[in-house]
């Protein structure tokens, strides 16, 4: 299966707004708010309403910055792959509450807890972070990292 979805990190005065995933693939683990696209529905309409529907808040000026691949082999097959449009937004509305999916967080940009997050995630998240753009690929075997490559976008 090929899915096509979000992920939005808030950043707003050195700090960073993540969820604990409380429920799906990835429950328990720190997360940017985020999910599958809709039919008929663009990357930012979509990030948007994730935001809505899993936090309570309406991210203003989203930018994007970067796509990431996401391949989950299973017996040497491929189960389901994830493209997924990473955006970073710096203002919001709304005040941020907890859901059935979420509990939003704050975390110092330097206290990101990558200890209690996808394996993949310290790998290319500081970049995003910082401000870099990136294309990154990531190589899964039933969720559990096996090999990946991330690549910062230049403007040429």
């Amino acid at each position: 299966m090929i899915f096509v979805e979000t992920l939005v990190y808030v950043v707003k005065d050195g700090r960073v707004l993540l969820i604990r995933k409380k429920r799906g693939l990835g429950a328990g683990y720190y997360n940017g708010v985020g999910g599958k696209i809709e039919s008929g529905e663009d990357v930012v309409s979509a990030a948007i309403r994730e935001c809505r529907e899993e936090v309570g808040i309406e991210p203003r000026d989203l930018e994007w910055m970067g796509l990431l691949e996401f391949w989950n082999y299973e017996d040497g097959k491929v189960e389901s792959v994830h493209f997924v449009h990473v955006f970073i937004a710096h203002d919001f509305s709304g005040v941020p509450r907890e859901s059935e999916e979420a509990e939003p967080i704050w975390f110092g940009i330097n206290e990101v807890p990558y200890s209690n997050m996808w394996s993949d995630d310290v790998l290319w998240l500081p970049k995003v972070l910082s401000g870099k753009k990136v294309y990154a690929r990531f190589d899964f075997d039933r969720w559990r990292l096996i090999g990946g490559q991330v690549f910062e976008l230049v403007r040429g």
